[in-house]
């Protein structure tokens, strides 16, 4: 599988896929979505679909596809290849989500949650696939959250395809275990060519399986965290286990904002809106002023 792409910026969201078989855009074909690397505190979550027509379904499980959780790397990348060898009538895409953007929309003001951006990313695949003229007429997703309401909320967003939601699809259907294939091999592949952007010296790359109850991913995150800068953009930093380890590890950080006096005398919203004569209030000037003895220029 060819990451450069993502090698080149891997600080934001990347999107790869496989041509498309011409057979897909005339049959109707079944489609299946799923993810690799959703709980771990290190790397990238990856999203996937993978496809192909109803009348070859036979021919996609004779490849032997299986739950990617349940299959060796070696097996993954094997199967993986016999789907490229079959890209005569078996497509892929998929997502990647960077451990920067995971963490900066979760801790973002306006807070979105794992769930939400798993749903948006399925929605966004399925989407892509049909912007591609497939006729894509059933649709089976391994769950996130709650089957029966992940299901309606893409019944309504799809009106005219057949959608099954299931908890552990990608071992009950073959399209989703396909698509966990490639998912997985995308991931491991990312994770172990990962490009570190803040160039560190003697980077120690044995961080285990990333997954947060790992002992060596533990002592990894304890062994890179920078007292003031925190963790390199491989890290979920949104994740408690990182969290709990910059509590411990790093330096606080005082941000200076407005002094407390100045938010004493503050009247209720409303009185804004209403006539009551001038509410002109002294306001203390900030320590960077006082301190340099600077003053407002009321006239020039």
């Amino acid at each position: 599988m060819d990451l450069s792409e993502l090698e080149r910026d891997n600080t934001g969201r990347c999107r790869l896929s496989s041509p498309v078989p011409a057979v897909c855009r005339k049959e109707p074909c079944v489609l299946g979505v799923d993810e690799a690397g959703r709980g771990p505190v290190l790397g990238p979550m990856v999203y996937a679909i993978c496809y192909c027509p109803l009348s070859r379904l036979t021919d996609l499980e004779a490849l032997k596809v299986a739950d990617s959780k349940t299959l060796s790397e070696s097996e993954r990348e094997r199967l993986f290849g016999k789907m490229q060898e079959d890209g005569n009538f078996v497509g892929w895409a998929l997502d990647v989500l960077s451990p920067n953007l995971i963490s900066t929309s979760m801790l973002g003001r306006v807070k979105y949650n794992l769930n939400s951006l798993s749903h948006d990313t399925a929605t966004g695949l399925i989407q892509y696939a049909l912007d591609q003229g497939m006729n894509v007429t059933q649709v089976f997703v391994d769950t996130v959250g709650m089957p029966e309401t992940y299901q309606k909320r893409l019944q309504q967003s799809f009106p005219g395809i057949e959608v099954t939601v299931k908890a552990k699809a990608d071992a009950l259907y073959p399209v989703v275990s396909a698509a966990s294939i490639c998912a997985k091999v995308a991931r491991d592949q990312a994770v172990k060519n990962w490009q570190f952007v803040e160039k560190l010296q003697d980077l120690d790359t044995d961080y285990g399986s990333g997954y947060p109850n790992d002992p060596k991913t533990k002592v990894w995150l304890k062994e890179h965290v920078e007292p003031v800068f925190g963790f390199p953009q491989f890290v979920r930093f949104s994740w408690r286990t990182a969290q709990t380890i910059l509590e411990k590890e790093a330096k606080d950080v005082i941000w200076e904002d407005s002094a407390p006096e100045d938010q004493e005398g503050l009247g209720k919203i409303t009185s804004y809106f209403l006539n009551e004569g001038s509410r002109v209030c002294p306001r203390a000037s900030h320590r960077y002023f006082l301190e340099r003895g600077l003053e407002s220029a009321t006239s020039l």
